[in-house]
């Protein structure tokens, strides 16, 4: 069995269609069919319906991708540790992040990059189930996005901060000179807010809905860059996590007023699989995780911001 025929097989269940799984490989169509025909007659299972188009794997063949995610996922720690015992550790750190989180990502990988300057890191903008996902079929290292009181079973959660709330408002709204911010009051101001089916906004939803109001936005949009983009006009206001401050700031002639603590804030953490031995580029990231106070960071920029309010 080669590891590269393993390697079509994932590419083939990612990309759904021969043709696109051969260009991923970089290789022809017939080569990518021929590897797998073998690995299925080395394993002596059928992999793949066979059909005029791509049809899916068979049960075997599920079983059999599992399998290859695994192995291709150990073969990249061998590597990774081989490169650390020649004198210094390389390969490629993959990361994901919630597009609310991903504007404190930086506080970990800038460290990681500085410690680690022969290592490369892709931080891809996903989805918390997409996360979850792409972490079991070990294509992601390690992830940072919200973590519930109980860590499914195979991954492990580190804590980094919890998500404070803020009004994003124009100085000349009303509520811009107050201390503080009810979510009932905030759900009467013209809004930007994000998607309904990103996370943060269900997380929102819940807490105006707890404070008996019901928000209906006049933009919403699945990006935090759109969203500063139209309340910077002036015009909309809207209700900010508190980490979007690091990349972000206040933009020009606005404010920040903090919310109404909920009952429970919800919290980010980086999420990695629970694996033995740890892959080292996983083992490093741990490492600049535990000495990094991501918390602190963002709680003081909070006050600093506050303060000049």
């Amino acid at each position: 069995m080669l590891l590269r025929q393993l390697e079509y097989l994932v590419a083939l269940a990612r990309e759904r269609h021969f043709a696109r799984a051969a260009d991923a490989c970089h290789v022809s169509q017939p080569s990518l069919s021929a590897g797998i025909r073998r690995l299925e007659g080395e394993l002596g299972v059928p992999i793949v319906h066979r059909g005029r188009r791509y049809a899916g794997l068979t049960p075997e063949g599920e079983r059999v991708l599992q399998w290859a995610h695994r192995i291709l996922a150990e073969c990249d720690g061998l590597r990774q540790d081989l490169s650390a015992m020649r004198g210094g550790l390389s390969g490629v750190l993959r990361l994901g992040a919630i597009p609310t989180a991903l504007t404190a990502a930086s506080l970990l990988t800038s460290p990681f990059c500085d410690r680690h300057p022969h290592a490369r890191v892709t931080l891809e903008s996903l989805s918390s189930s997409r996360i979850a996902h792409r972490l079991a079929e070990f294509e992601l290292d390690a992830a940072i996005t919200y973590v519930d009181e109980e860590t499914p079973p195979g991954l492990r959660a580190v804590p980094l901060y919890e998500e404070r709330y803020l009004l994003l408002t124009p100085n000349d709204s009303p509520l811009a000179d107050r201390r503080t911010a009810h979510w009932a009051e905030a759900a009467a101001l013209p809004l930007c807010l994000l998607a309904p089916q990103m996370r943060n906004r269900r997380i929102l939803d819940r807490f105006f809905a707890d404070a008996g109001a019901t928000v209906v936005p006049a933009i919403e949009t699945d990006t935090v860059s759109a969203l500063y983009a139209h309340v910077a006009t002036h015009r909309w206001s809207s209700v900010i996590a508190h980490a979007w401050l690091h990349m972000f700031g206040v933009p020009e002639g606005m404010r920040v007023v903090r919310m109404t603590d909920p009952a429970r804030f919800p919290r980010i953490g980086l999420v990695v699989a629970d694996r033995r031995p740890e892959p080292p580029l996983v083992a490093a990231l741990l490492a600049v995780t535990r000495e990094t106070d991501v918390r602190g960071e963002l709680e003081r920029l909070l006050y600093r911001y506050l303060a000049g309010a």
